[in-house]
């Protein structure tokens, strides 16, 4: 693939986004759940100090681990805010009635009937206050707000089957750390933390982000997708700083960025793809599906970016990507993939800029331009976006933005 890249402009693009990233940080609102309050200081920031502290049979640790495991798997949803709004108040609404599911998962299923009552008033509560703003910001019907979701051949597709979603999405998470529980009892072993045992048994974070998907016996399969397994690393290593390990390939930039529509929309309208392959690769590779997008726009499939490799014919960007992978995957050298130059930029800046950003700061900075700025339509707001001065589609090519959807 014979492309000419601009690095300068790449890591410029980087090191602006990732700045915004570190100001406007995406984080679920565990500090309000009401059971997990004395978790938090006042300014809503994990006691970390605290974290080995026991909570009932487990560490506190191990409890928001759990926590962030369903709240990932749910965080496929339309709209960030309602679906973080979900599990928080459907959590809280539990607990007031006893029914623990994150210090006793089996619960959830033996009030199965009240679990499902409540995940339906929630919901619908979240859809009266949310829905207008939503439909507004993305120029659609409030009738469209739902975030129950399943998986399908074409993507996430949104459902009406409360059950379905209930047992897929609540009841397959909860499950991993009920199986982790029984299958130290029939050892007759008992821990305190058996879910992070189990997370920090791999060597390295993208290792286990591979097996919270494809593991045999605890892998969540279809329950989970790339984009969720990568945001529960970012969010256990560098958003609430649960990990023990101290080592390069648990650290925040040993993982992939945890590509999703909004982050995949503000790299190709800026510019950033269109920067390392060309238009023509990405219809070949049908990340570019012409015409079947909003409106008759081309649709962008982000999730087909994982695992196409490129050729950047840069000795020097080459001895990054070697030296990176080693370091923070544990893998030999091999092709170039696309998901990975994120990192490569990220390690240079801070090899040759000694600027140090995670990947949780590139990726916040992305949500953050596409939930405010880079909406998903024809008219966002361009001359309010802070990375406007740079990018391709504001100054350039105004198709970019006009063409195509997420």
């Amino acid at each position: 693939m014979n492309k000419m890249i601009e690095w300068d402009f790449l890591l410029n693009f980087t090191e602006q986004v990732s700045f915004l990233g570190r100001k406007h940080k995406e984080v679920p609102p565990i500090h309000h759940v009401e059971v997990f309050e004395s978790f938090f200081n006042e300014n809503g920031e994990i006691k970390k100090d605290e974290l080995s502290k026991r909570d009932g049979k487990f560490t506190r640790r191990e409890i928001i681990t759990r926590y962030l495991l369903v709240n990932v798997v749910l965080d496929q949803g339309p709209d960030i805010i309602g679906v973080r709004n979900l599990i928080k108040d459907v959590t809280t609404e539990l607990y007031r009635q006893e029914i623990r599911i994150f210090h006793r998962p089996l619960d959830f299923f033996k009030e199965l009937g009240i679990s499902i009552d409540e995940i339906l008033a929630i919901h619908e509560k979240i859809k009266k206050s949310r829905a207008s703003l939503w439909a507004k910001q993305n120029k659609t019907q409030t009738t469209k707000y739902n975030l129950f979701f399943a998986q399908s051949l074409r993507g996430i597709i949104s459902i009406n089957q409360v059950l379905d979603y209930a047992i897929h999405r609540w009841g397959v998470p909860l499950c991993v750390p009920l199986l982790l529980e029984r299958d130290l009892e029939k050892e007759n072993k008992i821990s305190e933390e058996p879910l992070v045992d189990y997370i920090e048994s791999f060597d390295y974070a993208e290792t286990m982000a591979n097996q919270l998907k494809n593991h045999e016996r605890y892998g969540l399969g279809s329950a989970i997708g790339d984009k969720a397994c990568h945001l529960f690393v970012k969010m256990y290593i560098s958003r609430f700083n649960l990990v023990r390990k101290n080592s390069p390939g648990w650290n925040d930039l040993s993982y992939e960025l945890p590509f999703d529509s909004n982050a995949g929309r503000v790299l190709f309208r800026t510019g950033f793809l269109l920067n390392l392959v060309t238009k023509d690769h990405l219809k070949q590779w049908e990340i570019i599906r012409e015409g079947t997008g909003k409106r008759g726009t081309n649709y962008l499939r982000i999730t087909n970016l994982r695992n196409k490799t490129i050729n950047i014919f840069d000795e020097q960007k080459v001895k990054y990507y070697k030296e990176f992978f080693k370091k923070h995957f544990g893998k030999r050298f091999q092709k170039v993939k696309l998901q990975h130059i994120p990192n490569i930029l990220l390690y240079q800046l801070l090899e040759d800029r000694g600027i140090h950003f995670s990947v949780a700061d590139f990726d916040d900075g992305l949500i953050y331009i596409g939930t405010k700025f880079c909406l998903n339509h024809d008219h966002p707001k361009c001359d309010q976006c802070p990375v406007n001065s740079i990018c391709m589609g504001y100054n350039q090519d105004k198709s970019l933005i006009t063409d195509y959807t997420t």
